[in-house]
């Protein structure tokens, strides 16, 4: 009788797995049968990490910064003037996260200079004045020096000299801002040229060439009208009176001569109608 009893469960328990799927030993759906499945939810992307992380003391470790590296980090610290926009200060920003605050302060000066153009006369002693393009020469000699120490912990703005950047400044007069990291510029490390019109970057900047890789950051405005000016950098006539550099034709041949405003003159006219045969009614 035991053995029949064992026998039986079994049967019972084996005709229960065999039964139709989702469905009960009673007849009626089970409770998994009407369970959705749903794909599961995408993990959100993780955020790249800032630039400059700070660590548990609540600034970026910079020891050992190059100085190549604390110059790419100036860059992104200091905001030059652009005369295009009217700006009368340079900014020093703080973005944390973005630029730190860094553990250790970095050096950076930042230096105005005056420039002052001369025209060389031409090979026959007489001035050039019919617009051709003249050679220029600059003396250059620094106006402000600020000496600054950050680690970009805060905000700060300093003002540019208002005599160098007035609107009534002479005619021969540009200036030049550097931003330095470490030590004041030496005369070695200036440029031997700061040309006028000269190549510019993909900002619209005209470039200028110092010899010094500590050097993060420039703007040169230019002199208005150095074509008016004598060789000691003076001016000497009125800028309205005189062309400015590359504003009057280079041609070989003067465009007074030519007949007509038409270049090159036309030798001969014909009329369209008397080539194809069609009068005028």
């Amino acid at each position: 009788m035991p053995v029949a009893s064992v026998l039986a469960v079994a049967v019972l328990f084996t005709g229960g797995c065999s039964s139709a799927q989702g469905t009960s030993l009673s007849g009626e759906p089970s409770e998994s049968a009407t369970e959705v499945s749903e794909s599961p939810s995408p993990s959100p992307t993780p955020s790249p990490p800032p630039p400059y992380p700070t660590g548990a003391s609540g600034c970026h470790d910079n020891r050992g910064w190059t100085t190549e590296e604390s110059k790419d980090w100036v860059e992104q610290v200091v905001y030059t003037p652009r005369e295009d926009y009217g700006d009368k200060e340079l900014a020093v920003v703080s973005l944390p996260g973005y630029n730190g605050p860094l553990c250790r302060k970095i050096t950076v000066q930042v230096e105005f200079w005056k420039l002052v153009y001369g025209v060389a006369d031409g090979v026959d002693g007489e001035r050039l004045s019919n617009g051709l393009r003249p050679s220029y020469y600059f003396d250059i000699r620094r106006v402000k020096r600020v000496e600054l120490h950050t680690d970009a912990g805060a905000d700060r703005t300093i003002a540019l000299p208002a005599s160098l950047y007035a609107a009534d400044r002479s005619p021969c007069e540009g200036a030049l801002l550097s931003v330095t990291v470490g030590k004041p510029l030496t005369s070695k490390e200036l440029p031997k040229e700061v040309e006028i019109g000269g190549e510019q970057d993909f900002s619209g900047r005209t470039k200028v060439d110092f010899r010094s890789q500590r050097v993060a950051d420039y703007e040169l405005s230019e002199p208005s009208a150095p074509q008016v000016c004598s060789p000691d950098g003076r001016p000497t006539a009125d800028p309205a009176d005189v062309p400015a550099p590359g504003s009057q034709p280079t041609d070989l041949y003067p465009t007074e001569l030519y007949p007509t405003d038409l270049y090159p003159a036309p030798e001969s006219s014909f009329d369209l109608g008397d080539v194809f045969g069609t009068a005028a009614p």
